[in-house]
């Protein structure tokens, strides 16, 4: 019997740097949801980016209906607050439990807790799907 000498364990080395830059990318995006930037907020979703509720229906698809969903909340909505209880990391994806509140959107309550399932691509957000 030959004995051979132990492999190294595998490297995640590149397994954590996508991991660092997805998670940069939720939080710039929170950043500018936050601070109500219009003009900056966008720019974290792709030109062709989705965004659907629970079961699946599209409510927002692409940049300009993006923009004009968010216009009247961050114009109308200078108390809200948006926090983070929890977030799961995998691949491409990033799973946040927020909780919204001070929003004042019609057709919207003042409070929203959902599970946001983000996927990035191409260092944009090109879908997120709100469980609520």
């Amino acid at each position: 019997m030959q004995r051979t000498a132990p492999r190294a364990p595998p490297s995640h080395h590149g397994l954590r740097s996508k991991l660092s830059t997805t998670t940069d990318l939720i939080d710039g995006e929170v950043a500018a949801y936050r601070a109500r930037g219009l003009d900056g907020y966008p720019c974290y979703f792709s030109a062709d980016a989705v965004i659907r509720d629970a079961n699946g229906n599209i409510f927002m698809e692409e940049e300009l209906a993006i923009r004009e969903f968010y216009e009247p909340q961050f114009r109308d909505s200078s108390g809200r607050r948006l926090e983070f209880s929890r977030r799961i990391e995998c691949g491409d994806y990033v799973i946040a439990e927020e909780v919204t509140d001070g929003l004042i959107l019609e057709g919207y309550p003042q409070k929203l807790h959902a599970e946001v399932v983000y996927r990035v691509r191409g260092s944009k957000i090109s879908d997120a799907t709100f469980l609520m």
